[in-house]
């Protein structure tokens, strides 16, 4: 085949693949709708994360408990407020405020 037909076939090969990859997930996603996998981790998984993520940033907590009050109070913070309002984004955000708020002022010391 000559460099012109090469050229050719990669053009035209190129945005079929493209295409493919693109509209492969939507095709699946019509099966996995019914799966009982798909529904038991939706509702399962961002609990699991957010413990991952919880244990994940406690993991090198300060021993001494001047040290260990901010992040443990901004974790108090952002899980009492999320179980009060069920706002994922205000726990995240007062937890966050509160955290910087004794990490660089009170407990700073």
């Amino acid at each position: 085949m000559s460099d012109t037909g090469h050229a050719v076939v990669a053009v035209l090969v190129t945005p079929a693949v493209t295409w493919s990859l693109r509209a492969l997930p939507f095709a699946a996603l019509a099966t996995l709708r019914a799966s009982a996998t798909v529904t038991y981790l939706s509702t399962r998984m961002p609990a699991g994360v957010m413990v991952i993520l919880v244990v994940y940033c406690l993991r090198d907590l300060p021993v001494t408990p001047s040290r260990a009050a901010a992040p443990l109070t901004a974790l108090a913070v952002t899980v009492g407020l999320h179980l009060w309002r069920r706002n994922a984004l205000l726990s995240i955000l007062a937890g966050t405020a509160v955290h910087v708020a004794l990490a660089s002022t009170v407990l700073a010391r």
